[in-house]
């Protein structure tokens, strides 16, 4: 069966990282039409913004995309291509799955969680107000004991409609995918309206899986430190939108950091497949660039597409390369000088090479 998906190479060492993971996706023989859009920091001038209309166009019609990281400016400049894209196309779950694959420098070969994080909703939802402004100063009147007069001022929207769908995905999750637990994680016991609603919503979810998957809840405190110390007492994770961005973060540093770190964000109507990593804009054209975190997402992809078998392969030919420690780039050797290290599209090839 014939798949078209949209491809957004992105910008920075997007563009490369994106060639890599189509050569080692079309590896696994999966029948697959490319759908290339433009997006990012680099088509601001030619298009005068950074998300083309023809980008969601594209991704609402294929259903399915895959793209390489994109710049986000920090403090100024437009706001995150890739927060707009969640958004825009509601798609509500961040998965990001954690596992450690052996050849990667890691301290926690047990680690294998996998974080659920809610997307659309939370400090994320860009509902802020610059200090001085007239809604800043409305807003400060609400509580001028606890709002200095100076203070700049971001509102966290959590909804019961939003947690109950972002909680039951990661149940579902975790049916489909043979998993024992799911761990909600907020701060509830200091935000007790918007945090405690994401729990109480949470506890009613969960009682639609007792016997079947167990629950827990942890404060994201306490969760940052238990992940460290013991990672294998997790599982599934699922968790309001800015604790998502950061534990995710944690976790990839578990098992060897973002260059083995890939993601997807789904929703009802459309899914887009990307590594968690930025651009790094300096790595451009240096053919250098860790390819393994696009391609797992990639493989997370076909898993999406019900290319289950192919997407194993995938997986099992990723693990091998990097199990070698032969064909992998300079930051997953031993030591980041070894000129034996291979570069971007020569991993690619090495991993597509194990399928053949």
């Amino acid at each position: 069966m014939k798949h078209r998906v949209t491809l957004i190479p992105g910008d920075g060492v997007g563009p490369e990282l994106a060639e890599a993971a189509r050569i080692a996706i079309e590896a696994t023989g999966v029948d697959i039409e490319w759908d290339v859009q433009e997006a990012g920091a680099e088509v601001m001038e030619k298009y005068g913004t950074p998300l083309p209309d023809s980008v969601l166009e594209s991704i609402r019609r294929n259903k399915v995309a895959l793209k390489g990281p994109i710049t986000t400016p920090i403090g100024t400049g437009f706001r995150s291509v890739n927060v707009a894209l969640r958004q825009e196309l509601d798609l509500f779950a961040c998965v990001r799955p954690c596992k450690y694959y052996p050849g990667v420098k890691s301290r926690y070969p047990e680690t294998d969680i996998v974080i659920i994080r809610e997307n659309t909703e939370d400090l994320y939802a860009g509902v802020e107000f610059e200090a001085g402004s007239e809604q800043a100063k409305t807003i400060r009147s609400w509580a001028p004991e606890k709002i200095r007069e100076d203070a700049a001022i971001s509102i966290k929207p959590i909804s019961a409609e939003g947690t109950r769908r972002i909680v039951k995905f990661a149940f579902e999750y975790a049916k489909a995918n043979n998993r024992r637990k799911v761990t909600a994680v907020s701060k509830a016991n200091i935000m007790k309206y918007t945090d405690g609603l994401f729990y109480q919503v949470a506890r009613e979810v969960a009682k639609e899986y007792e016997g079947e998957i167990e629950y827990e809840e942890v404060l994201v405190d306490a969760i940052c430190m238990q992940l460290v110390q013991k990672p294998g007492n997790y599982d599934v994770l699922v968790m309001p939108n800015l604790y998502g961005d950061i534990v995710s973060d944690l976790g990839a540093g578990l098992v060897g950091g973002l260059g083995v770190a890939p993601g997807a964000n789904i929703g009802d109507e459309a899914a887009v497949f990307e590594a968690t990593h930025g651009s790094a804009p300096k790595y451009k054209g240096q053919n250098k660039v860790n390819p393994t975190a696009l391609i797992l997402s990639g493989m997370l992809m076909l898993r999406h597409l019900g290319e289950w078998e192919a997407a194993q392969r995938l997986e099992q030919a990723v693990a091998a390369v990097l199990a070698e420690g032969r064909h992998v780039t300079y930051d997953l050797k031993e030591d980041r000088n070894d000129p034996t290290a291979v570069g971007t599209l020569e991993m690619a090839k090495a991993i597509a090479a194990k399928m053949a």
